[in-house]
């Protein structure tokens, strides 16, 4: 499914296509856990949704834990 998000941080428009299912989102829209009505996204995937920033964007802003 393409999701369409904006980045608080830099306000750019980015869309990914991510395998997510309509009932997924709609589970974490009424109030699911989103690690629980998307187990099989990486956390990357689940904070773009969540927030709109990309896991490139985050690791420029925040680095990579190493």
């Amino acid at each position: 499914m393409k999701i369409t998000r904006v980045s608080p941080f830099s306000n750019k428009k980015t869309t990914l296509e991510i395998d997510v299912t309509a009932r997924q989102i709609a589970s974490w829209e009424k109030g699911e856990l989103i690690q629980d009505a998307m187990p099989n996204l990486t956390v990357g995937e689940r904070e773009f949704i969540k927030t709109g920033v990309t896991p490139d964007e985050w690791d420029d802003i925040f680095g990579v834990d190493k």
